[in-house]
């Protein structure tokens, strides 16, 4: 028994499909997938975020400025302390978004926490980056531990109580900062 004939379109029988409807698919698809790598970036950082004790550990540094910046006496505002260092290509990326989240939001004070570098070094690249002297400060291996900053960048969130709200490891975006600090 011999199967049926069944008719053969040539690929010049088909009509040809609009260029609007191919470019809107190929946006779909494209706008679908960053979605998703957005949110799986996201969940990596959140997951891999140092976990911290429900009040944040002391942290009494010096900033560039020469004075001591305490935050206990930011106690009543929302802090974003960012651990960071100069030689950390991710950490280059995010601190303008900081920078301009802090000159947005100025009643949250934003922390830059340096890890490595002298005074000098660090005031020449505050300056040459757009960091405010007076929130750029020099940490120890001993603050770094107490924060769970073994993987730069990390980012620490500690609302006006004292309490560490979120901690969070990789480059941070600004509204996740917003919806942290909010």
């Amino acid at each position: 028994m011999t199967p049926p004939d069944l008719p053969v379109r040539a690929p010049d029988d088909e009509p040809d499909e609009p260029a609007v409807r191919r470019w809107g698919r190929w946006v779909r698809d494209l706008g679908g997938s960053a979605l998703a790598v957005a949110a799986l970036w996201f969940v990596i950082g959140w997951v891999r975020g140092p976990s911290l004790p429900t009040m944040a550990p002391p942290l009494a540094l010096p900033n560039l400025e020469g004075a001591t910046v305490e935050l206990a006496s930011l106690r009543g505002s929302t802090v974003v302390l960012n651990f960071w260092a100069t030689w950390c290509a991710p950490c280059r990326v995010e601190l303008p978004e900081l920078v301009r989240f802090a000159s947005a939001n100025p009643d949250v004070p934003v922390l830059f926490v340096a890890m490595d570098g002298t005074p000098d070094a660090l005031r020449s690249f505050a300056v040459e980056h757009g960091l405010p002297l007076a929130q750029v400060l020099r940490a120890d291996a001993e603050v770094a531990r107490a924060y769970g900053a073994s993987t730069l960048p990390t980012t620490v969130v500690v609302n006006a109580e004292g309490e560490v709200r979120t901690s969070y490891t990789g480059m941070i975006a600004r509204p996740w900062l917003w919806a942290w600090t909010w």
